[in-house]
């Protein structure tokens, strides 16, 4: 598979000074394995914890589990590339990459709506929340998290199989991305930028407001709670609301302009595909009292087993 006479890039990276290249080996590998480790740490606590079987723990598995692939898709190769002189991907490669990408993004992109709404009906609607968050509905939110991130990216797939490159084929970045690629085609590609600022840029604004809205509601709301049951949702609501800015507003900046890139772009690609999926399961659970509780549950657990074996 190729497009027009390009059948591999050329990615810089993020430096092309070998000593800063190390450091900076260290230092993701370091990141991945917190990333690794803290998102399965949190699948485990949720689905070996009865006392966590509820709507809000069942998103915040899947939402583990999303940072972990998002964080899979990009992470492993860039430390790799790091230890490379030249590093170049296939057009293949590249297209499964993208696809990915944008996959494992755009479904967390909807669970992350989906997670507000559930936040929104126990507070606003206690009353009605075991009839509204049933489990047959949980699970449809994740399905549908899964078919919005699917048609995102087939979309974006779509933009690029379109296009035709002719070299060069140097892309100054660590990743494929959309605007990168767009960079190098040998086609007028405006219109498709419109289509990719439509596609991504303006469902990361539409949702980000929304969500900033309803969670504006919810810490309204809070003011009839009782002191207890305001401290625990607004501790809820707060982890929430930080995740949401951390993902959402590197995205609209790389979005939400017209088809160019700039020196920022991949250094802000590596706050929201790296540090962000680590930070999550911290965010989480450092300021979630019953998290910290399950989890102290099972290390106790687990140290008590090893020592009566």
């Amino acid at each position: 598979m190729e497009n027009g006479n390009v059948t591999e890039f050329v990615l810089l990276g993020l430096t092309q000074n070998p000593e800063v290249q190390k450091i900076l080996f260290a230092i993701f590998s370091i990141i991945y394995i917190i990333t690794m480790v803290g998102n399965i740490l949190i699948i485990i606590t949720i689905t070996g914890n009865k006392s966590l079987d509820s709507p809000m723990y069942f998103f915040l598995a899947y939402l583990s589990l999303i940072d972990a692939l998002y964080s899979s898709v990009i992470v492993p190769k860039m430390i790799l590339d790091l230890l490379s002189q030249k590093v170049t991907i296939s057009f293949q490669g590249c297209m499964v990459q993208l696809f990915l990408e944008h996959l494992v993004g755009g479904a967390e992109i909807f669970l992350l709506v989906f997670m507000a709404y559930d936040r929104y009906v126990a507070i606003c609607k206690p009353l009605y929340y075991v009839v509204i968050m049933r489990w047959r509905v949980c699970v449809l939110f994740l399905v549908v998290s899964w078919i919005g991130g699917f048609m995102h990216s087939v979309v974006h797939l779509f933009f690029i199989v379109k296009i035709t490159f002719c070299g060069p084929n140097i892309i100054d970045h660590f990743i494929c991305d959309m605007f990168p690629l767009l960079k190098l085609s040998c086609t007028d590609t405006y219109i498709i930028g419109v289509m990719v600022v439509a596609n991504g840029g303006a469902i990361c604004t539409t949702v980000f407001s929304l969500l900033l809205v309803s969670y504006g509601v919810i810490l309204y709301s809070l003011k009839t709670q009782s002191l207890e049951g305001r401290q625990k949702a607004l501790s809820t609501c707060v982890s929430h609301i930080i995740v949401v800015v951390f993902f959402f507003v590197p995205c609209i900046f790389m979005y939400v302009r017209p088809n160019y890139t700039l020196p920022v772009d991949k250094y802000l690609e590596v706050f929201y595909t790296v540090i962000t999926p680590m930070l999550n399961p911290l965010i989480y659970t450092l300021r979630n009292k019953e998290m910290k509780n399950a989890m102290r549950k099972l290390w106790n657990r687990k140290v008590i087993s090893r020592l009566r074996e």
